[in-house]
């Protein structure tokens, strides 16, 4: 298995996908970033040599991924959360924060239904 940034990329798959399995690389900037080193995109990634390796490891370098990105976007949350922006308190309250209607749906981020007792009327 090839490491890149830290994250071990699995060997059978085509590298345009094996790449994805980094934080922060979907399709299309994995295929810019094949495109930039000068790879083949239907190349399995454990057919890759150390030189097209060393090129994707070089382009993926110039990209903010992986913990940094992680650390990027906690800091912005906590940024809202701080200056008391709508986006900051949706967050601390554990509602939706952009827009979804939340008097019947948004279960995934309000956690599992309160009963109230006699609200059968």
């Amino acid at each position: 298995m090839a490491r890149i940034k830290g994250v071990d990329i699995p060997n059978n798959k085509r590298i345009e996908i094996a790449l994805t399995y980094i934080y922060g690389i979907g399709r299309s900037l994995s295929n810019k970033i094949l495109r930039d080193a000068n790879v083949n995109i239907n190349k399995r990634a454990g057919q890759l040599d150390n030189d097209e390796l060393g090129r994707i490891r070089d382009e993926v370098e110039k990209y903010i991924i992986e913990g940094d990105l992680r650390r990027e976007i906690n800091m912005n949350i906590k940024t809202k959360m701080e200056i008391n922006s709508y986006e900051g308190t949706r967050h601390k309250k554990g509602l939706p924060v952009r827009g979804q209607r939340t008097n019947r749906n948004a279960r995934t981020r309000k956690g599992k239904g309160k009963t109230i007792a006699n609200k059968k009327k």
